[in-house]
C-alpha cells in the first residue's frame, strides 16, 4: 500500500525523468493497459485518449521531437489513500512559455499506474494558490 511519502517519492522522481526526458524511466511506473488523456495528445497524435505503453511512447516521442526545453517544477503532491489517486502539480516551462499543470494518477492493485487525466491552465505567467 502506498503511503503518503511513497507518493510524494514517486512525484518527485516523475518530475526529474521528464526533467531528463527519460521516457522509459515514467513508462517503467505504468501498467501495462494504461489509459492516458491530454489536451496535448489530442494536439500531438490526434487523440485524446492514449491507450497501452507503445501508443503512449509513441505519442511522448513525437511531443518530445517538437519541444527545444523542457522543465517541470513540483509544486505540490496530493494523494489520496483510499482511492490510490495522486495528483501531481507542477509548472511547465515548455519552449519558454510557462503554465500550471496537474496530472492525476489512479494507481492499480499491482502499484503501476493505470489511469492519468492530465489538465493544463493558460500558457504565461503560472497562477500559484
Amino acid at each position: 500500500m502506498m503511503t503518503r511519502d511513497d507518493a510524494l517519492r514517486f512525484a518527485v522522481d516523475w518530475i526529474e525523468a521528464w526533467n531528463r526526458r527519460d521516457i522509459e524511466r515514467v513508462l517503467a511506473t505504468f501498467d501495462d493497459d494504461i489509459e492516458f488523456a491530454s489536451p496535448t495528445a489530442l494536439v500531438t497524435v490526434g487523440v485524446a485518449s492514449v491507450h497501452g505503453k507503445q501508443e503512449l511512447r509513441s505519442y511522448w516521442q513525437a511531443a518530445l521531437a517538437r519541444i527545444a526545453t523542457l522543465r517541470f517544477d513540483l509544486d505540490r503532491a496530493l494523494w489520496d489513500p483510499e482511492s490510490r489517486e495522486l495528483a501531481i502539480v507542477y509548472v511547465s516551462e515548455v519552449n519558454g512559455a510557462q503554465k500550471s499543470v496537474s496530472e492525476n494518477f489512479r494507481f492499480g492493485a499491482n502499484g503501476k499506474v493505470i489511469a492519468v487525466d492530465v489538465f493544463h491552465g493558460v500558457a504565461g505567467q503560472p497562477t500559484r494558490s
